[in-house]
């Protein structure tokens, strides 16, 4: 063990020797974004605690929006506002397409073969091409809609009986559930219950596989420790990528074996094993590149939306007059003797604004995905190195107080006369990415999130529990890739409708 420890002193000296040179002959001959100096060995890492989105804010404040550091061996760009948001995601975005190596990705997602994590080249745009013009086009997304319909119906008439009872409800555990009875019908074409996945049900499965791929490996960052894996992360990675790749293996057998039954509305495992089996794909497309994207419309799907929501409903609990405005809007275009239809949301200006304004305050992404530089770049003035990692602060541009006004606060009528979208258009709103890496889904994620804040306030009227007053509602932050609420939303309902 002492020779050991004495190898790793003396590799550790090596290296930060060589840092040193690498600093004075090669550095300053390149002119790199402004960033705090950091330490030996580490670079900036004991700069960094849980809400990095947070803290990268705070250093950002100090050293400008486009800012340089180093986590370890990896050079890193943070971006912190729309102009420079701009620059990697637009001006320059095929230079940063791709994506940094990825660990738990390499474990759970088949050797990053998914398309959230896959590395930009021939495969991910065959992919991506695949997924947008075949399992996510705007004629697949309304071929469910009556699947939406019945199942929001379903969560709405739960609440009812809760709100008979008088009792409280876990928002988001039932936002959860909700979100996964949708997807599971939309990908796989029937509900699967939370034990026939895994004894810890989807979403804590999900969660821990988002939080560990957020996770700072020391692997990743100090390449000669990675065969150590000093915190114990790849046995997780791979109890994980077991029990995905087992669901989703019985998933595709089932439609095997059933694959002569006639359906009305073939789900997306059907349309991929179909494609698949007639080989028409301009790819190498077998079953680790079907699961590998089920993994990914899984993960998305069942986890950005109930957080989105849970996130937006929480501010309007905290705004009740808020929510009195949007009911208002809400019997003017709907009335008050049904409950929204899909058909409606057009119409619901108000609900819009509401929707945009919870998204700059809480992106579900606060850092995006990071990408990684394909080559040397110069970005205003800065040199941005090959293999940089590039992480885009939506977090911290949506309470940029160039860009908003008051940025804390939650004020949706910041949005009226305006015409910033959610389409990756607009640089100081991203929730949904922009480019080349924007999420396919976006359309059907926005979709769900308007439809179901709709009904819980067209539909019901709510209290905090215990006489809890709006302002004291706990807001948070759990942070991983998708940033949730740390406690569980709790209201009382109270229903409103004459049917």
């Amino acid at each position: 063990m002492a020779s050991i420890f004495l190898q790793v002193l003396a590799l550790l000296a090596i290296l930060y020797i060589l840092q040193e040179l690498h600093n004075k002959f090669i550095k300053k001959k390149k002119k790199l974004p402004p960033g705090p100096k950091g330490l030996p060995i580490i670079g900036n890492l004991h700069m960094i605690g849980k809400n990095i989105h947070q803290d990268l804010h705070k250093i950002a404040k100090k050293y400008g929006p486009i800012m340089s550091m180093k986590f370890g061996a990896i050079p890193i760009i943070v971006a912190s506002s729309p102009h420079a948001a701009e620059q990697f995601l637009k001006k320059h975005d095929l230079i940063f397409a791709s994506r940094p190596n990825n660990r738990s990705m390499q474990i759970v997602a088949y050797n990053q073969r998914n398309l959230a994590f896959g590395k930009y080249g021939p495969y991910w745009r065959n992919m991506r091409k695949l997924c947008t013009l075949e399992l996510l086009s705007p004629l697949k997304i309304k071929s469910f809609q009556d699947m939406r319909k019945q199942q929001i119906t379903d969560f709405v008439t739960f609440i009812n009986r809760a709100a008979s009872s008088h009792v409280e409800v876990d928002i988001s555990a039932n936002l959860a559930l909700l979100s996964a009875n949708m997807s599971c019908l939309m990908i796989f074409g029937k509900k699967y219950m939370d034990d026939e996945f895994d004894e810890r049900g989807f979403k804590d499965v999900i969660q821990e596989a988002l939080i560990i791929a957020a996770t700072s490996n020391i692997g990743e960052f100090f390449p000669f420790l990675d065969k150590f894996d000093l915190q114990g992360l790849i046995p997780r990675m791979k109890k994980l990528a077991k029990v995905f790749d087992e669901f989703l293996e019985r998933v595709i057998d089932e439609h095997v074996q059933n694959s002569k039954e006639e359906k009305q509305t073939k789900d997306i495992v059907d349309t991929m094993m179909n494609i698949m089996q007639s080989g028409e794909a301009e790819f190498e497309f077998d079953r680790r590149h079907v699961k590998a994207i089920l993994l990914d419309l899984l993960i998305a799907s069942i986890d950005t939306s109930a957080t989105s929501i849970d996130w937006i409903f929480s501010e309007l609990l905290r705004h009740p007059n808020i929510m009195k405005k949007l009911q208002k809007e809400l019997e003017q275009v709907v009335g008050m003797n049904r409950m929204v239809e899909e058909s409606d949301l057009e119409k619901l200006e108000y609900l819009d604004m509401i929707i945009k304004e919870g998204f700059r305050l809480h992106p579900i992404a606060p850092l995006l995905i990071p990408r990684e530089s394909m080559e040397d770049c110069i970005i205003d003035g800065f040199n941005i190195p090959r293999g940089s990692r590039i992480l885009v602060n939506t977090w911290a541009i949506g309470r940029d107080s160039e860009v908003w006004p008051e940025p804390e606060k939650f004020m949706p009528e910041r949005f009226v006369g305006s015409d910033i979208d959610l389409c990756g258009h607009d640089f100081q709103l991203l929730p949904f990415s922009s480019g080349r890496r924007r999420c396919p889904g976006l359309q059907l994620g926005l979709t769900v999130v308007r439809l179901v804040i709709a009904q819980l306030v067209h539909c019901f009227d709510w209290k905090l529990p215990n006489d809890m007053m709006p302002n004291d509602l706990d807001m948070t932050e759990k942070f991983s890739l998708v940033v949730s609420r740390a406690q569980h939303l709790m209201a009382i309902p109270t229903y409103r409708l004459h049917v």
